[in-house]
């Protein structure tokens, strides 16, 4: 939970919701809600995670990220 007055708090959440309406949402036109979901739920797995270069991750996608976290565990298990 978010301390009261504490606008911080949920910059990560507001960031996201930005990136997906600017990216997504108000580039396309859905003709109902589950064609909405699907092109939603397609970008988040396809752009996002796959593409998207993220400054938190070192300007890497989460998929690539991800990856070379369980290299670099796997090779620390291994010595």
């Amino acid at each position: 939970m978010s301390r009261k007055a504490s606008p911080w708090e949920n910059a990560g959440c507001e960031s996201w919701m930005k990136t997906l309406k600017s990216e997504e949402v108000y580039r396309q036109e859905y003709r109902n809600l589950a064609e909405a979901r699907g092109s939603i739920e397609r970008f988040i797995e396809q752009v996002y995670n796959q593409k998207r270069l993220h400054s938190a991750l070192g300007y890497c996608p989460p998929a690539e990220f991800e990856e070379s976290l369980l290299a670099r565990a796997a090779a620390g298990a291994r010595s």
